[in-house]
């Protein structure tokens, strides 16, 4: 699988991702969450597609708060570098959802043991015993963190967390839409139109949500700002929604209980 993210000048993370592309286990575990998700749930992409969008969100809110002056975890308690926490938030994203290849329910206690050999694959040779027992602790933690009810403890978690839940344009719910899932959910998600991330005025960084319908407020609400709540990024984020058009856009033509 290609991941897309921007190496920039991050050697260590450009070896990670090759790495990581190349690893036969990890897409097997990500055919295998589709097949769990999609295919026997009736949900949206839990697999490339959805870890591609999710790896590319983080990784540009980690660089856009490391511009605004703002210091990773792994940086202010351990003394790595920038180019670490980069590393951490890829490998967190990249594998968060494997778990869905055993179940869904609990799916983020499942990725913990299914990441750890992949983990010491991908990361042999890079570091030193120390330093890659810190990076796989803080990857993992990532993982477990973006739970809900589990609060993350580190900058990168939170920005795994909030990427996570920023994968809501109008896409990703079409698979559960049109299998017959029309639900709150769904309706919702088909009403998200666009999702941009810009510098913000009054904090580092502005999340711009466009919608067709307004009942994708309650994709906003009861998604995006829980994961948010309990965030560092509470602090560094703000979210403005907006419907576009004259009129809102239908979205199902009738419905019956």
């Amino acid at each position: 699988m290609h991941f897309g993210v921007p190496v920039s000048d991050n050697r260590k993370l450009g070896e990670v991702i090759a790495r990581a592309e190349a690893d036969e286990e990890l897409a097997a575990y990500m055919r295998a969450s589709n097949v769990m998700a999609i295919d026997r749930l009736g949900y949206s992409d839990h697999g490339p597609t959805h870890i591609r969008i999710v790896s590319n969100i983080a990784m540009k809110l980690l660089r856009m708060l490391s511009d605004a002056g703002i210091k990773p975890s792994v940086v202010e308690n351990y003394e790595l570098s920038q180019e670490d926490a980069e590393v951490i938030v890829f490998l967190a994203s990249a594998m968060h959802d494997i778990g869905h290849a055993v179940h869904r329910e609990y799916h983020e206690n499942f990725s913990i043991p299914l990441a750890l050999p992949i983990l010491d694959r991908i990361l042999d040779g890079l570091y030193t015993i120390e330093e890659r027992t810190i990076v796989k602790s803080e990857v993992l933690h990532a993982i477990i963190a973006h739970q809900r009810g589990i609060k993350p403890l580190t900058l990168e978690a939170g920005i795994v967390r909030v990427a996570d839940a920023l994968d809501m344009k109008k896409g990703r719910a079409r698979i559960p839409f049109q299998a017959g899932e029309v639900n709150i959910h769904s309706v919702s998600a088909l009403a998200v139109e666009d999702v941009r991330i810009a510098k913000g005025e009054e904090k580092p960084i502005e999340i711009r949500i466009i919608l067709s319908n307004s009942s994708g407020i309650f994709q906003i609400d009861e998604i995006l700002r829980k994961k948010m709540e309990g965030t560092e990024l509470e602090k560094y984020m703000s979210v403005k929604v907006r419907v576009e058009g004259e009129q809102e856009k239908r979205i199902i033509p009738d419905f019956e209980l």
